[in-house]
């Protein structure tokens, strides 16, 4: 659920009337991102279904591992983030996203090794996996079928599970994801099952309806927080572990899809130094400099202000085994949010809901992912084509 501050703050150069005109949307965003992000809960499904006919079960043959490496970068690292959160702290042993070629050196025979790639070419899940056979870990692989990724499974005789390439890495993240939380599963690690699965694929297709293009901007969520965040530098906290994986995520949509410079985080680090960005020059100091007697609608285009986006998760507490809702995140949210308010900071607050950890992080990760294609296309942007990222891509591969 998410609920806003009344008022916009900053919308210059953002196109309101477009995002309220579905045909405009369908043209400006010619690669389908829309499309492809509303088949989040397609995804779950399919994945699913494609890990069942992987012979996971054989990853339990040698028992429990040492410890679990998740590897891959980009959308793909998220999942590892996924794992962990979903698999709660009293998961018996570490899960470790590795973000870079190779795997760490202490990995071994011991050791489970998960190497997880969209396009199944990643210079980093394949060196991941390739090191993995070599030192007699565990593997299984994610990734794009009649890949590189696959080749190499197959030569380790590893499982793998073929994610259809059919959107960019950033929308694909339920595809890739689903498998790796069964692998764990098989292993005894985390607990996930088909019901879990099934309500997070609704939960998904839910916020997707809601989130349509023909949805008005005044009853469609995510096009209003894309338009209160229009000008306005992001600031996405996470009230918990779980919320700050969204907040993250939401972060790497922010800047791959609508180009935004966006600060993320766990609100309890936040509380250690990062709150004090509430209070300088595009926060409570511009509103202390600000003229009481100005006209509203012409100082919202002057200066660029932060906007605050609260993730929050009223789980309960894991860790310590109770029904008793996480207290002190609850609190520590609830100050943040009135810190905010007095400096003039404008707030978003989405909430999650569900039953299992899998569908309230859906919940907190939907809304969010089309707020920042609607945030694009109110810019004029194509939020498929990044040119940045391709030339990146070119440039490191010279």
């Amino acid at each position: 659920m998410i609920d806003g501050t009344a008022g916009v703050s900053g919308r210059r150069d953002a196109d309101e009337a477009l995002l309220d005109n579905p045909e405009a949307l369908a043209e400006h965003d010619p690669g389908g991102m829309l499309r492809h992000t509303a088949s989040a809960g397609a995804q779950v499904r399919e994945s699913a279904a494609l890990a069942a006919e992987a012979n996971l079960g054989v990853l339990a043959d040698d028992g429990r591992p040492r410890a679990v490496v998740i590897a891959g970068i980009g959308t793909a690292g998220r999942t590892g983030d996924v794992l962990a959160t979903v698999a709660g702290p009293r998961c018996p042993v570490p899960i470790i996203g590795h973000r870079s070629a190779g795997v760490p050196g202490w990995v071994g025979a011991a050791d489970v090794v998960i190497a997880v790639s969209a396009s199944g070419r990643s210079p980093e899940a394949l060196g991941a996996a390739e090191a993995a056979h070599r030192r007699g870990a565990r593997l299984v692989a994610v990734g794009a079928p009649d890949s590189q990724l696959q080749s190499i499974a197959e030569q380790a005789r590893a499982p793998f599970i073929p994610v259809p390439r059919r959107a960019p890495a950033r929308a694909s993240l339920w595809a890739l994801t689903v498998p790796v939380l069964l692998a764990a599963r098989s292993l005894g690690l985390v607990k996930v099952n088909e019901a879990d699965l099934a309500e997070t694929a609704a939960r998904l297709d839910a916020d997707a309806d809601r989130c349509r293009s023909a949805a008005e901007s005044f009853v469609n969520p995510a096009k209003s927080l894309a338009l209160g965040l229009a000008g306005s530098i992001p600031i996405v906290w996470g009230s918990s572990p779980l919320a700050t994986v969204a907040a993250r995520r939401f972060g790497d949509t922010l800047s791959a899809n609508a180009r935004y410079p966006v600060v993320t985080g766990a609100l309890g680090e936040a509380g250690r130094g990062r709150v004090g960005l509430l209070d300088g020059v595009f926060g409570g100091l511009a509103e202390g400099e600000r003229d009481i007697f100005a006209d509203p609608a012409e100082e919202d285009g002057e200066g660029t202000r932060l906007r605050l986006v609260l993730l929050r998760d009223g789980g309960l507490n894991a860790e310590e085994d109770t029904d008793e809702p996480l207290a002190v995140e609850e609190r520590r949210a609830d100050a943040v949010q009135t810190l905010a308010e007095r400096r003039g900071v404008r707030c978003d607050v989405v909430t999650a809901e569900g039953g299992s950890a899998l569908e309230r992080l859906a919940s907190l990760i939907a809304v969010p992912d089309f707020a920042s294609i609607y945030l694009a296309l109110a810019h004029g942007l194509d939020p498929m084509a990044v040119p940045a990222i391709t030339e990146m891509k070119e440039l490191s591969n010279q």
